[in-house]
């Protein structure tokens, strides 16, 4: 994991995130939806879930399928901004591909490329050896870069993580539990699995269809009812959805830190809140200095100011 008290080195470091977008897409809605004795990749493809589009609220059990299954952009990226400044993030895939398509906005949102990938073969598009070559030909050119995360779990991007050592970088691995290669765990410095990333939520709970409709017609009065009580609470405003968006910035800076209860610097987790969100600014929400926001915040953080620093822990009791 990364280091826990964000001290910035004297040359900053500097990530390059590669990420093969439909292996981690598959690999998560296989994880999410396979039953005991199904192997890989065999949900998705019976399901056909690449000519779908992730809708919770949909009448089409593929799309809702896809819902539950969506994999959380900004947790990738959060994770690998607390390595450092995120200097390059690409993501390989064929976006003409509904389930893909519906990340496009997700990822444009936080500055990643989309490298466009065509399906040569009929069933593969050749994104390992796409990803690879720009990999290798970003850190031959850019000798400034420190890290390389790889976020997919094919066994074919181990020679990558060899290489990216060999030329002197730190090499991250994510990659979805079980569908990623044990060898490519080994040749990373660091591997992490995505439902380990702070922020990512649990994998939901599966219920027998027939109980579930069940359910959601027990629920459908009270739902009626509930409905103009909700109508009737004021929107939040705009200051209001500001602040609670730094609230999630700060509780996912001090997971990402995982300090095990260590105190840090406050100047380095408003360094790591930066990375993840640069538009975070402590006095544009009514502060005067980020000393004053974490003490706002006391419910979530513990602070503490001897000597002369502000230091800062999430909560135990969180």
């Amino acid at each position: 994991m990364p280091a826990t008290d964000f001290a910035l080195p004297a040359s900053p470091a500097r990530v390059a995130v590669y990420i093969d977008f439909d292996n981690v897409v598959i690999s998560r809605y296989d994880q999410v939806h396979r039953e005991p004795g199904r192997s890989r990749s065999d949900v998705w493809r019976n399901d056909n879930a690449r000519d779908h589009i992730a809708d919770a609220d949909s009448t089409d059990p593929i799309a809702v399928r896809l819902a539950e299954a969506m994999v959380d952009v900004g947790a990738i990226l959060d994770y690998a901004s607390s390595f450092g400044t995120v200097a390059i993030a690409r993501a390989y895939a064929d976006w003409s591909v509904p389930a893909n398509a519906a990340y496009r906005k997700q990822l444009v949102d936080r500055a990643v490329d989309l490298t466009q990938l065509f399906s040569v073969s009929g069933t593969k598009n050749g994104a390992d050896i796409r990803l690879a070559v720009d990999a290798v030909e970003d850190l031959l050119h850019y000798a400034n870069l420190t890290h390389v995360v790889i976020v997919g779990g094919d066994s074919d991007y181990i020679a990558l993580a060899q290489r990216s050592k060999q030329l002197g970088r730190f090499v991250v691995g994510v990659g979805v539990t079980g569908s990623t290669s044990q060898a490519l765990k080994s040749s990373c410095d660091v591997f992490s699995q995505y439902d380990d990333l702070p922020g990512v939520s649990p994998l939901p709970t599966r219920q027998p269809a027939a109980r579930a409709t069940a359910k959601k017609a027990e629920q459908a009065p009270a739902a009626k009812k509930t409905t103009k009580k909700a109508a009737k609470k004021a929107a939040p405003t705009e200051e209001e959805l500001r602040l609670q968006e730094a609230t999630n910035l700060l509780v996912r800076a001090l997971r990402n830190a995982d300090s095990d209860d260590e105190w840090l610097y406050g100047g380095g987790v408003k360094s790591q809140m930066q990375r993840m969100d640069s538009s975070f600014r402590e006095k544009s929400l009514g502060f005067r200095s980020f000393k004053d926001f974490l003490e706002s915040h006391s419910d979530i953080a513990e602070t503490d100011t001897e000597g002369g620093h502000v230091r800062v822990r999430l909560r135990t009791d969180r």
